[in-house]
């Protein structure tokens, strides 16, 4: 099928909260012919190019985005709410219009339900509840999760959404064909970046002490 799309320097993930600030006139196009078609529209990673003005060359595997919420600006500008809901893979990029289309294959996850899948998350569990603490503790937000999801599907798109890591590494993720493959490279990245927190946490915890006393006088210097 043809659908919009919206090359971004942000990856959108099934079951992602996205807000969007919608000013350049052929977005704002855009934005008007899927609230009146009722479409959803393509989030793609920029691969090549600019976010604001120019053509930028997306990746091929993105995220449909369903508009839930629209706010316009007496300029003509729009403050909108999307959530991510299927996968696809682009087949071919289009330019007949002032915004890019593409004809989009669906790209579903697979094994969600399977042994691995369900051993992967066990594992990665534990470490997004971990890496939620550490956050709040390193940024001073306070950041919550009262629950889990229980299927593996869904909590291998939380670990994605919430990893704070490059929009390149968040591309990977969503690349990926299966569930497993998902929580595993999860589990990595949230190996990689708990490892992270906990030094710069403890770096933080150090830094007074550095900068107290004698020695300490050396950095005041």
């Amino acid at each position: 099928m043809e659908m919009p799309l919206f090359p971004l320097r942000v990856v959108l993930f099934p079951g992602m909260a996205l807000p969007l600030h919608i000013f350049e006139p052929r977005y704002r196009e855009m934005i008007d012919r899927c609230l009146d078609e009722n479409l959803a529209f393509g989030v793609v990673l920029i691969q090549k190019g600019p976010e604001v003005g120019g053509d930028a060359r997306p990746h091929r595997v993105g995220t449909a985005a369903r508009i839930v919420k629209v706010d316009r600006q007496s300029d003509g500008r729009l403050n909108i709410q999307v959530v991510g809901a299927r996968r696809f893979r682009i087949e071919e990029l289009n330019h007949d219009r002032p915004y890019l289309t593409g004809r989009v294959r669906h790209f579903p996850v697979t094994n969600g339900d399977t042994k691995l899948a369900l051993e992967q998350a066990r594992r990665v569990r534990p470490k997004i509840m971990r890496y939620v603490e550490l956050l709040t503790k390193a940024t001073g937000v306070q950041l919550k999760l009262d629950r889990l999801p229980e299927d593996a599907t869904s909590l291998a798109f939380l670990a994605a959404i919430t990893l704070q890591v490059r929009p390149e590494d968040k591309q990977r993720l969503l690349e990926l064909p299966g569930v497993p493959q998902l929580l595993e490279l999860g589990n990595y990245y949230l190996g990689r970046e708990l490892q992270l927190l906990d030094y710069m946490i403890s770096s933080q915890a150090a830094l007074p002490a550095m900068t107290n006393g004698p020695t300490g006088q050396l950095f005041a210097n």
